[in-house]
Protein backbone atom coordinates (compact mmCIF):
# COMPACT_ATOMS: atom_id res chain seq x y z
CA UNK A 1 0.00 0.00 0.00
CA UNK A 2 1.09 3.50 -1.16
CA UNK A 3 2.02 5.66 2.01
CA UNK A 4 -0.57 8.31 0.56
CA UNK A 5 -3.12 5.37 1.77
CA UNK A 6 -2.66 5.68 5.18
CA UNK A 7 -4.49 8.55 7.47
CA UNK A 8 -3.10 11.52 9.66
CA UNK A 9 -3.57 9.09 12.76
CA UNK A 10 -1.40 6.26 10.99
CA UNK A 11 1.42 8.41 10.26
CA UNK A 12 1.08 9.98 13.50
CA UNK A 13 1.62 6.60 15.36
CA UNK A 14 4.05 5.68 13.10
CA UNK A 15 6.07 8.47 13.31
CA UNK A 16 5.99 8.49 17.13
CA UNK A 17 6.55 4.19 17.56
CA UNK A 18 9.45 5.31 15.62
CA UNK A 19 10.80 8.30 17.45
CA UNK A 20 10.74 6.67 20.74
CA UNK A 21 12.35 3.81 20.12
CA UNK A 22 15.51 6.45 18.06
CA UNK A 23 15.44 7.82 21.73
CA UNK A 24 16.18 4.28 23.08
CA UNK A 25 13.76 4.56 25.44
CA UNK A 26 10.95 1.29 25.48
CA UNK A 27 8.16 1.67 22.99
CA UNK A 28 5.12 0.77 25.13
CA UNK A 29 1.53 2.32 24.99
CA UNK A 30 2.16 4.41 28.05
CA UNK A 31 5.08 5.94 26.45
CA UNK A 32 3.25 6.58 23.15
CA UNK A 33 0.27 8.07 24.72
CA UNK A 34 2.54 10.28 26.97
CA UNK A 35 4.48 11.32 23.49
CA UNK A 36 1.42 12.15 21.71
CA UNK A 37 -0.82 14.00 24.64
CA UNK A 38 -3.25 11.26 24.12
CA UNK A 39 -5.01 8.85 26.26
CA UNK A 40 -3.49 4.86 27.23
CA UNK A 41 -7.54 3.81 26.16
CA UNK A 42 -6.92 5.44 22.95
CA UNK A 43 -3.70 4.37 22.06
CA UNK A 44 -4.38 0.54 22.91
CA UNK A 45 -7.60 0.78 20.30
CA UNK A 46 -5.13 2.23 17.96
CA UNK A 47 -2.39 0.11 18.03
CA UNK A 48 -4.99 -2.82 17.92
CA UNK A 49 -5.77 -1.49 14.74
CA UNK A 50 -2.67 -0.95 13.07
CA UNK A 51 -1.80 -4.60 14.11
CA UNK A 52 -4.56 -5.91 12.30
CA UNK A 53 -3.19 -3.98 9.65
CA UNK A 54 0.10 -5.25 9.70
CA UNK A 55 2.19 -1.79 10.74
CA UNK A 56 3.37 -3.41 14.40
CA UNK A 57 3.65 -6.52 16.22
CA UNK A 58 3.11 -6.68 19.98
CA UNK A 59 5.03 -8.47 22.45
CA UNK A 60 6.66 -7.28 25.24
CA UNK A 61 7.06 -4.05 23.60
CA UNK A 62 5.20 -2.33 20.17
CA UNK A 63 7.56 -3.19 17.21
CA UNK A 64 6.98 -1.63 13.48
CA UNK A 65 6.77 -3.73 10.85
CA UNK A 66 8.65 -3.63 7.52
CA UNK A 67 5.68 -2.14 6.22
CA UNK A 68 5.40 0.33 9.42
CA UNK A 69 9.36 0.90 9.27
CA UNK A 70 8.72 2.22 5.58
CA UNK A 71 6.15 4.57 6.47
CA UNK A 72 7.23 5.79 9.25
CA UNK A 73 10.67 7.18 7.69
CA UNK A 74 8.64 8.28 4.75
CA UNK A 75 6.89 10.88 7.31
CA UNK A 76 9.51 11.30 9.48
CA UNK A 77 11.71 12.48 6.60
CA UNK A 78 9.49 14.31 5.01
CA UNK A 79 9.12 15.81 8.61
CA UNK A 80 12.63 17.25 9.00
CA UNK A 81 12.77 18.22 5.58
CA UNK A 82 10.09 20.51 5.85
CA UNK A 83 11.94 21.70 9.07
CA UNK A 84 14.95 22.73 7.65
CA UNK A 85 12.73 24.49 5.10
CA UNK A 86 10.42 26.13 6.90
CA UNK A 87 13.70 27.36 8.58
CA UNK A 88 16.29 27.70 6.02
CA UNK A 89 14.48 29.04 2.82
CA UNK A 90 11.13 30.42 4.75
CA UNK A 91 12.83 32.03 7.69
CA UNK A 92 11.12 30.82 10.08
CA UNK A 93 11.97 30.78 13.46
CA UNK A 94 13.85 28.09 14.91
CA UNK A 95 11.52 27.32 17.96
CA UNK A 96 8.41 27.80 15.89
CA UNK A 97 9.33 25.18 12.98
CA UNK A 98 8.63 21.67 14.10
CA UNK A 99 4.73 22.12 15.17
CA UNK A 100 4.47 23.87 11.43
CA UNK A 101 6.34 20.56 10.02
CA UNK A 102 3.51 18.13 11.60
CA UNK A 103 1.24 19.75 9.16
CA UNK A 104 3.39 19.73 6.29
CA UNK A 105 5.12 16.37 6.54
CA UNK A 106 1.28 15.33 5.58
CA UNK A 107 0.93 17.13 2.65
CA UNK A 108 4.44 16.37 0.73
CA UNK A 109 4.44 14.24 -2.18
CA UNK A 110 7.36 12.25 -3.67
CA UNK A 111 8.11 14.75 -6.33
CA UNK A 112 7.98 17.82 -3.59
CA UNK A 113 10.59 15.75 -1.62
CA UNK A 114 12.73 15.12 -4.56
CA UNK A 115 12.85 19.22 -5.26
CA UNK A 116 13.09 20.00 -1.64
CA UNK A 117 16.06 18.07 -1.14
CA UNK A 118 17.55 19.08 -4.38
CA UNK A 119 16.90 22.97 -3.08
CA UNK A 120 18.53 22.56 0.28
CA UNK A 121 21.69 20.53 -0.73
CA UNK A 122 21.01 17.43 0.80
CA UNK A 123 20.44 17.87 4.50
CA UNK A 124 21.28 14.61 6.62
CA UNK A 125 19.94 16.08 9.87
CA UNK A 126 16.99 18.45 10.72
CA UNK A 127 17.65 21.96 12.37
CA UNK A 128 17.88 20.15 15.73
CA UNK A 129 20.22 17.58 14.63
CA UNK A 130 18.20 14.37 14.47
CA UNK A 131 19.36 12.26 11.49
CA UNK A 132 17.16 12.39 8.57
CA UNK A 133 15.91 9.10 7.47
CA UNK A 134 17.34 7.90 4.22
CA UNK A 135 20.40 10.83 4.06
CA UNK A 136 22.93 8.63 5.04
CA UNK A 137 23.71 10.08 8.14
CA UNK A 138 26.56 8.75 10.58
CA UNK A 139 26.52 10.01 13.89
CA UNK A 140 29.22 10.68 15.93
CA UNK A 141 30.14 9.03 19.25
CA UNK A 142 27.32 11.25 21.34
CA UNK A 143 26.65 11.80 25.29
CA UNK A 144 23.76 13.20 27.09
CA UNK A 145 24.42 16.67 28.45
CA UNK A 146 23.45 14.76 31.73
CA UNK A 147 26.56 12.92 31.67
CA UNK A 148 29.30 15.47 30.75
CA UNK A 149 32.79 15.81 32.65
CA UNK A 150 34.34 18.92 33.68
CA UNK A 151 36.66 20.46 31.41
CA UNK A 152 40.46 19.56 32.41
CA UNK A 153 43.43 21.62 31.28
CA UNK A 154 43.76 22.45 27.24
CA UNK A 155 40.84 19.93 25.97
CA UNK A 156 38.02 21.67 23.75
CA UNK A 157 34.51 22.71 25.15
CA UNK A 158 32.05 20.22 24.13
CA UNK A 159 29.74 21.28 21.29
CA UNK A 160 25.81 20.46 21.62
CA UNK A 161 24.84 18.31 18.60
CA UNK A 162 21.11 16.78 18.77
CA UNK A 163 18.57 18.18 20.66
CA UNK A 164 15.74 15.01 21.59
CA UNK A 165 12.47 14.94 19.38
CA UNK A 166 10.68 14.97 23.06
CA UNK A 167 12.26 17.91 23.88
CA UNK A 168 10.66 19.78 20.34
CA UNK A 169 7.04 18.90 21.59
CA UNK A 170 7.38 21.76 24.49
CA UNK A 171 7.16 25.17 22.97
CA UNK A 172 8.26 26.67 26.54
CA UNK A 173 11.61 24.38 26.40
CA UNK A 174 12.28 24.76 22.86
CA UNK A 175 11.65 28.80 23.60
CA UNK A 176 14.97 28.40 26.60
CA UNK A 177 17.08 26.73 24.92
CA UNK A 178 16.82 29.33 21.84
CA UNK A 179 17.10 32.25 24.16
CA UNK A 180 20.34 30.27 25.72
CA UNK A 181 22.05 29.68 22.88
CA UNK A 182 22.19 26.16 22.75
CA UNK A 183 21.52 25.11 19.22
CA UNK A 184 23.51 22.97 17.40
CA UNK A 185 26.94 24.06 16.93
CA UNK A 186 27.15 25.78 20.70
CA UNK A 187 30.00 24.99 22.60
CA UNK A 188 28.95 23.90 25.95
CA UNK A 189 31.55 23.60 29.31
CA UNK A 190 30.35 22.17 32.06
CA UNK A 191 30.38 24.19 35.37
CA UNK A 192 28.90 23.33 38.37
CA UNK A 193 26.37 19.87 38.95
CA UNK A 194 24.13 19.48 41.87
CA UNK A 195 23.14 16.65 43.70
CA UNK A 196 19.81 16.04 42.00
CA UNK A 197 21.54 16.41 39.05
CA UNK A 198 20.74 20.27 37.60
CA UNK A 199 23.76 21.60 35.81
CA UNK A 200 24.94 25.02 35.16
CA UNK A 201 27.00 25.18 31.79
CA UNK A 202 28.60 27.95 29.70
CA UNK A 203 27.48 28.71 26.67
CA UNK A 204 29.45 30.07 23.56
CA UNK A 205 32.03 32.99 24.65
CA UNK A 206 30.90 31.83 28.97
CA UNK A 207 26.76 32.96 29.49
CA UNK A 208 26.01 30.90 32.44
CA UNK A 209 22.89 28.91 32.01
CA UNK A 210 20.75 26.42 34.64
CA UNK A 211 19.55 22.83 32.85
CA UNK A 212 17.00 20.69 34.47
CA UNK A 213 18.08 17.07 34.75
CA UNK A 214 14.98 16.51 32.50
CA UNK A 215 16.60 18.75 29.89
CA UNK A 216 19.89 17.73 30.12
CA UNK A 217 19.38 14.04 29.72
CA UNK A 218 17.72 14.97 26.29
CA UNK A 219 20.40 17.53 25.04
CA UNK A 220 23.27 15.29 23.36
CA UNK A 221 26.91 16.29 23.09
CA UNK A 222 30.06 15.67 20.96
CA UNK A 223 33.76 16.04 21.29
CA UNK A 224 34.12 17.74 17.90
CA UNK A 225 32.26 20.29 15.76
CA UNK A 226 28.93 19.84 14.29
Amino acid sequence: MSEDAYTATYREYVAAIFEVGEEGLPVIQARIAEWLGVSRASVSEMIRKMESDGLVSVNSEITLTQAGRHLAEVVVRRHRLAERFLSEVLGLPWVKVHAEAEVWELAISDDVEAAMLAKLGRPTTCPHGNPIPGAGYRQPNLMQMSKMPARKGSDEPMVLHRISEELELDNEIMGFLDDSGLRPGASVELVTQTRDGTLTVAVGHGERVGISPFIAERLFLAATPV
